[in-house]
């Protein structure tokens, strides 16, 4: 398995960006992406590999290898792509792509968009779940923890 020189808490994983494009222009905004999403995990980016034909099979194109080797020698963990187009035709391939890197000790991650995590709903319900572990209700602003008391009682 890699070595990690960065420590081994959560975050700090070195990773590699990856893209491949015919346009000199995509390759810099798919880095960018790649590269935004791998500072807000913390990742720090070993290097960025790249190759001008997305159609060769990716064995075969020189950034790859190069992302391979940083791989097996331990110095990434990780390859961030800006989208898995960048790597593979489809779902399926990338799956099998991922979890063969991931049998080396790595991994494979297509940094998204910066939508929210959760949804509207999904937001509700952990609010939810926290005021009712917290004993505050929303409905009628009372903490349930605390007894009734009477307030014409001494």
């Amino acid at each position: 398995m890699p070595t990690n020189p960065h420590g081994g808490g959560i975050g700090h994983v070195p990773v590699a960006v990856y893209s491949s494009s015919p346009h000199p222009a995509t390759i810099q905004e798919s880095e960018a992406c790649a590269r935004r999403y791998a500072d807000a995990r913390l990742w720090p980016v070993a290097g960025a590999w790249s190759d001008p034909d997305p159609d060769v099979p990716l064995i075969d194109r020189i950034g790859w290898r190069g992302i391979t080797d940083a791989l097996g020698n331990g110095m990434i963990r990780g390859i961030v792509v800006a989208d898995q187009a960048h790597v593979t035709s489809d779902s399926a391939e990338f799956e099998q792509l991922g979890a063969l890197i991931r049998d080396r000790g790595g991994f494979l991650a297509v940094a998204t968009a910066s939508a929210p995590r959760r949804t509207p709903g999904q937001q509700a319900r952990r609010r939810n779940v926290l005021e009712g572990a917290s004993g505050w209700s929303e409905q009628n602003a009372t903490r349930h923890d605390w007894p009734e008391t009477d307030p014409d009682s001494p």
